[in-house]
């Protein structure tokens, strides 16, 4: 037998040699240089609808496009894409199911040319097949120009000069509702009850008009003259294909094609830049860069752009999931915060669309959609938004987004108290706009968590209406935010507003320690409203104050022992919503009744190491990482995870999950207790 090292020197050389192939299989001509190559099917992103609406398996959108595509399944002999989904028809659905499938001829002999798969792979920012047949080779690139625009890149070389008859085509996914139409050079696909429409287009350099043919639901469209291809050249054409949301009032811009692809490179590689700052003490770097990019893409693959109703930019919390396809406030606070990392406007934006819908009296919608009609005044979410426009200035230093924003959010923050302080002591509560019970949980963002179980509600006024318990989460984001609110008042000069922030958060500080510290527990409760008595749930929420600053260090150490009680909180994977031990845990279908949601898991890792916990903080976020099923590996970021083996359940492909992976990784940041 072969020495035990020298296995490992040639299993390694094995695996090298196969992810360089890989690589070059990966890669369109000319782009060797391209950083995404080492990021190689990071998801899996395989797949054919079986249905209009399967969401099944992953599909790649990019650019804040609504139109996303898959790579067809591995061994699957036609060219071209699955796809588009269209994310803003209905809830999202298939409307084809084949994009840009390639056939060639011989021009001379008129017979077919078949071709071969040799690999199919998602890079960053793109999906790529690649093909042989007799004497040549083809690539078909698929990537977005912009959010109105997705292109398929197709090269073809040659080994020895011919011609050759080139079209492509395309097939819709329902025969009786595909409404085709020829429409001067393009293809249109117009559905029911919507003014949006699909257009797709051939372009190849020096040709001037095409050939388009329509029966049922399949399309082709192809060059009215042969393709020349001399020897050892490559020869580019494109497909495009353009999703109006409105086609009675949008003019989207012409597509450069020339520049389109570098473009798309120069952008991603401006995404990726960040990925080198990511690392946990103890894990892999090549692990924490690889989760990162993970993270990016899923944030990349839910970014929306304006459209409709929504006036920004935006990220959704999951294509996945059809109840998905709007913003949701508490979700794009967290968003804001991991983008300004890596894609800093689109962080900005995130925070306009929601601020666009801001009432005169402060409050920010719970959720907006693209048909305002739907969006959810019922309650608002947590208040975090303070914490992300300071993570944007962080990153960027832009002084000018922090001064467009201060007014709102000084109006935002003052609204709590206003609308949702029953008693008028300065310790606000969750609630509703309508008096009802599920909008108040709605508020908390905990929708279903336990310590509201036994809740009452208190109408504060017209409008306003508050639960009968005072949440420490709550409070605690509020304390920071009055902090961070002075922050942001001294990098903007208004020296006068600092001074009022800080005694303001100096009194809520005391509040809170007093009132929702429960020494007998050893841990922050709610407190119910009249009473002072404790809500006494052991949930996520207790280490909020933490996170936040407000406790003091003994109250801190206490905590801390919850939080690292295996019984409890330090679980396979860490930090569960409700106490392993309560008898009400419920980790697999308990939603906020005992899986671990990341976003509090990352609270609880940064309350950790903010009262000096760095060991312990290290070795709780290794298992978030490392514990997550998958999740080194292809699996997609779940919407929430089982405490007690790290399965991921509800929505895959889940943003704030993405986003709270991107800050537990980024190791440059200026962090509390870094």
């Amino acid at each position: 037998m072969r020495p035990f090292a020298t296995i490992l020197i040639v299993a390694a050389a094995i695996i090298a040699s196969s992810l360089a192939g890989a690589r070059a299989s990966a890669e369109p001509a000319g782009h060797r240089a391209d950083a995404a190559m080492d990021y190689l099917d990071v998801l899996d992103l395989h797949g054919s609808p079986q249905a209009p609406t399967d969401r099944s398996f992953n599909i790649f959108f990019d650019a804040g496009a609504w139109h996303g595509y898959s790579l067809p399944p591995a061994g699957e002999a036609e060219t071209g894409f699955s796809g588009p989904f269209v994310h803003s028809l209905a809830n999202g659905q298939w409307v084809g199911a084949r994009f840009a499938q390639l056939t060639l001829q011989g021009a001379a002999s008129g017979k077919g040319i078949a071709l071969s798969e040799i690999a199919s792979h998602a890079a960053p920012g793109y999906l790529v097949r690649r093909f042989s047949g007799p004497g040549l080779t083809v690539s078909q690139t698929l990537f977005y120009a912009d959010s109105w625009h997705a292109l398929v890149r197709i090269e073809l070389t040659a080994k020895t000069s011919q011609d050759v008859d080139l079209s492509v085509g395309g097939r819709a996914m329902s025969p009786q509702e595909a409404n085709l139409a020829k429409v001067g050079d393009a293809v249109t696909q117009t559905f029911s009850h919507s003014n949006s429409m699909l257009r797709t287009r051939l372009h190849a350099d020096g040709v001037s008009a095409y050939r388009i043919t329509l029966s049922g639901s399949d399309y082709r469209i192809a060059l009215n003259r042969p393709l020349h291809l001399e020897s050892n050249q490559t020869v580019t054409v494109f497909v495009e294909q353009t999703l109006l949301y409105d086609a009675h009032a949008e003019t989207p811009p012409p597509v450069d094609y020339a520049t389109a692809w570098a473009g798309n490179r120069a952008r991603w590689a401006g995404y990726l830049k960040s990925v080198a700052s990511s690392n946990l003490a103890g894990l892999p770097d090549a692990t924490a860069r690889r989760v990162s990019v993970k993270a990016i893409l899923t944030l990349l693959g839910n970014w929306r752009a304006a459209r409709g109703d929504l006036h920004h930019d935006g990220v959704i919390p999951s294509y996945s999931n059809p109840d998905f396809n709007g913003f949701w406030a508490w979700d794009s606070w967290k968003h804001a915060a991991a983008l300004a990392w890596f894609a800093p406007e689109l962080a900005r934006d995130q925070m306009r669309a929601m601020f666009d819908y801001q009432r005169a009296d402060g409050m920010v919608p719970d959720c907006i959609f693209l048909r305002k009609a739907d969006n959810n005044w019922r309650d608002s979410k947590p208040p975090m938004a303070v914490w992300a426009a300071l993570e944007i200035h962080r990153a960027t230093g832009d002084k000018a987004f922090l001064a467009e924003m201060y007014d709102k959010l000084v109006r935002y923050h003052r609204w709590w108290f206003t609308a949702r302080d029953h008693d008028h002591n300065g310790v606000a509560e969750y609630g509703s706009t309508d008096g009802t019970e599920i909008a108040a949980k709605w508020e908390s963002g905990m929708d279903n968590g336990v310590r509201f179980d036994a809740i009452s509600m208190l109408k504060n006024g017209d409008g306003a209406w508050s639960m009968d318990q005072e949440s420490a989460d709550l409070n605690a984001y509020l304390y920071r935010e009055k902090l961070d609110l002075a922050q942001v008042a001294a990098i903007l000069g208004r020296t006068r507003d600092q001074a009022q922030w800080l005694k303001e958060a100096a009194t809520m500080k005391a509040a809170i320690q007093a009132r929702m510290f429960d020494k007998a527990g050893g841990y922050f409760f709610d407190v119910k409203l009249g009473s002072g008595d404790p809500v006494r749930v052991y949930g996520s929420e207790g280490w909020t104050p933490l996170w936040a600053g407000v406790a003091t260090s003994d109250q801190a150490r206490s905590v801390v022992r919850t939080m690292l009680d295996p019984r409890k909180f330090a679980t396979v994977m860490p930090f569960p919503t409700l106490a392993a031990d309560d008898p009400r845990f419920s980790p697999i279908k308990g939603y906020w009744r005992g899986p671990v949601w990341l976003d509090q898991a990352l609270f609880g890792i940064e309350a950790l190491r903010r009262f000096g916990y760095r060991r312990q903080a290290d070795v709780m976020a290794r298992r978030l990482v490392l514990n997550a099923k998958g999740l080194a590996q292809q699996a997609p970021m779940y919407e929430n995870y089982d405490p007690l083996t790290g399965q991921g359940y509800q929505s895959p492909n889940f943003s704030w999950s993405a986003a709270s992976y991107l800050l537990l990784l980024q190791k440059s940041r200026d962090r509390p207790g870094r």
